[in-house]
């Protein structure tokens, strides 16, 4: 787990210097910086494989040069491949595995590789660029171009310096409150979306950007339930197994859900050691999980570490999320994930965590929203339409904002769609153009919930959930890893049949089946709380001055297409205790603190 920086532009070495500095959390062991004819290379380890300084990178083999964040899980069965191939290698690391698998495959590499990666391999006898990010997008990899000039790095911030904001990217935000790929906050900076690879040819200054893996439409198993378990058990320890490899300690993220329980245990059944396990919980028992994760720390028999948020530790976080989240991002959940690895870093250096399983096993609230509103959905649009008429809502006494916003959809597919956006509620103007790099989703899949998802997948666990995880782990230089995000188990549970998944309203049953063999189900089977924070109160009573402070009007009125008046009036709403408008204060409460940290105007 590392940062990489690359670029054409004849910067100053110092001047690259200060640039990894901004992001030296992401690795603090070593900094590596080269020069290879005209591209400056640049390199922060954290050095998890192979602690040897051979190891360190810049890398360079025969005519390549790579700078690499990541890890490859199955390195030693890909390097076991190459010797028979009679290549010879100097370290026990992965990157040297993956270098000079690119030499022999070039970019078919791809297809080998299983695991979190962003690297770009430099040819200095073609006098090319070979960049590529992982299929599920868990590390991240911007790039700034303008028809010559290349920038590439781990983070925005070391490429912000003198760039325009761009504007459509605020609306996007508080559309969906983050900037999805491939947008970013800023002009000429691009996100080079999951599974994607990127070749530039400085010969001729042509840059280009093409698909290597992607979700597509599969044929359901015709598998009985028991197999199915089995072999997505096998699958999930295989999965959990490659990424306890490790030369420094592992612990996991343990929270009272499904996933998180059930990666933790299998960690534990098949780790030689005792595993060291971490979660986080609030005084407020609305949001609190960490007595179930603590039935199932002694349970499964791990060293377990709990520890309370508070709303002073929240005071102390928000700088620290405006520094590491470089880009506006409203998850307020990012949160807890900064404090609990805070928290980790005094133990271990990798952690496991359950993200994705949400994603693949149906696991949101919102799926049964879906469910419930299906039948809504599939009256014909004029119908209605006419009954999507406030007077009629009213007489009907229909308050709920996902059947109004079944009524007032057109298809199947804009429902779904404005599951993850608010269509603009603080808007002007509303626009979703952003959404048409995501339409892919349409043809995935027939089936209803598997189509939502899919669309879950590529926009909010890309653009959200990986984001969170890698922003938060980097801040405090831990490497995370998601055994659920292995590309073989999103790819197998989406060739299972539905009601595996989801059957009459119960959410990840295969999971909750799996978990079984490790927990007792009436420990496990209580309400789910998420990994949420109690913001909302907070930002009433012990947080209120802070957000009045920062929510001020010289602010307000900088923001690009907001509707201030609406806002306010959301506002003193919330602060008054007559309505709960959290998500929306939030948005524009970090929207603030980003404006402060980067001197936007």
């Amino acid at each position: 787990m590392c940062g990489i920086y690359l670029t054409n532009i004849p910067f100053e070495e110092k001047i690259v210097k200060e640039k990894l500095d901004s992001i030296s959390f992401r690795g603090p062991d070593f900094t590596g910086i080269d020069k290879i004819k005209n591209l400056t290379f640049g390199h922060l380890r954290l050095s998890i494989l192979d602690l040897d300084p051979r190891s360190n990178q810049p890398m360079t083999y025969e005519n390549l040069t790579i700078v690499f964040n990541g890890e490859i899980y199955n390195y030693l069965d890909i390097k076991e491949e190459l010797i028979t191939l009679n290549y010879e290698f100097k370290t026990e690391s992965d990157t040297e595995v993956l270098l000079i698998g690119y030499k022999h495959w070039g970019k078919s590499i791809l297809d080998k590789a299983n695991g979190m990666f962003a690297f770009s391999i430099y040819d200095t006898t073609t006098n090319t660029l070979f960049s590529a990010r992982d299929r599920m997008g868990v590390k991240p990899f911007y790039y700034y171009w303008n028809g010559s000039d290349i920038e590439i790095c781990s983070q925005i911030r070391p490429m912000l310096k003198g760039k325009k904001i761009n504007e459509e990217a605020i609306s996007i935000f508080l559309d969906c409150m983050f900037v999805p790929s491939p947008y970013t906050i800023a002009e000429h900076i691009y996100k080079l979306p999951p599974g994607n690879y990127m070749e530039l040819d400085f010969n001729t200054n042509e840059l280009t950007v093409n698909e290597y893996w992607n979700l597509k439409d599969v044929k359901i198993k015709d598998i009985s339930y028991e197999d199915a378990k089995k072999e997505l058990h096998e699958l999930l320890l295989d999965a959990v197994k490659i990424r306890l490899q490790s030369d420094v300690p592992i612990g996991s993220f343990l929270s009272g859900g499904i996933d998180s329980a059930l990666v933790s245990s299998m960690a534990s059944k098949v780790s030689p050691t005792q595993i060291n396990t971490f979660s986080i919980g609030f005084k407020d028992p609305k949001y609190d999980e960490s007595k179930i994760a603590e039935q199932y720390a002694e349970i499964i028999n791990s060293k377990h570490t709990t520890t309370i948020c508070s709303p002073e530790d929240i005071l102390e976080l928000i700088p620290k999320l405006t520094e590491v989240y470089d880009e506006p991002f409203a998850d307020s959940s990012a949160l807890p994930s900064l404090l609990l690895n805070k928290v980790t870093k005094h133990y271990v250096t990798v952690a496991l965590s359950g993200d994705g399983g949400d994603e693949s096993f149906i696991g949101y609230p919102y799926f049964d929203s879906l469910i419930r509103n299906k039948k809504i959905i599939d009256i014909p649009y004029p119908i209605r339409k006419l009954l999507s008429h406030p007077t009629l809502l009213k007489l009907f006494g229909i308050n709920s904002h996902r059947v109004k916003n079944a009524l007032g959809t057109k298809t199947r597919n804009d429902f779904i769609e404005n599951i993850f956006s608010r269509k603009g509620l603080l808007l002007k103007k509303k626009n979703q153009s952003w959404m048409k790099h995501y339409q892919g989703y349409k043809k995935w899949s027939d089936i209803f919930l598997q189509k939502a998802a899919d669309l879950n997948i590529k926009l909010w666990l890309e653009n959200d959930s990986n984001v969170k995880v890698d922003r938060a782990s980097m801040a405090y230089s831990v490497e995370v890893r998601s055994p659920f995000l292995d590309y073989r188990v999103v790819e197998y549970a989406r060739t299972l049949p539905m009601h595996f998944r989801y059957e009459k309203g119960r959410q990840k049953k295969i999971l909750r089946d799996l978990l079984k063999e490790y927990i007792p189900e009436d420990v496990f089977n209580q309400p789910k709380r998420g990994f949420a924070v109690p913001i909302g109160n907070w930002m009433r009573n012990e947080l209120k001055e802070e957000f009045m402070t920062a929510l001020n009007d010289d602010f307000l009125n900088k923001v690009p297409n907001l509707n201030v008046k609406k806002f306010k009036v959301l506002l003193d709403e919330h602060m008054s205790g007559k309505a709960k408008h959290t998500p929306n204060i939030w948005k524009l409460f970090v929207l603030s603190k980003w404006y402060d940290e980067f001197g936007f105007k």
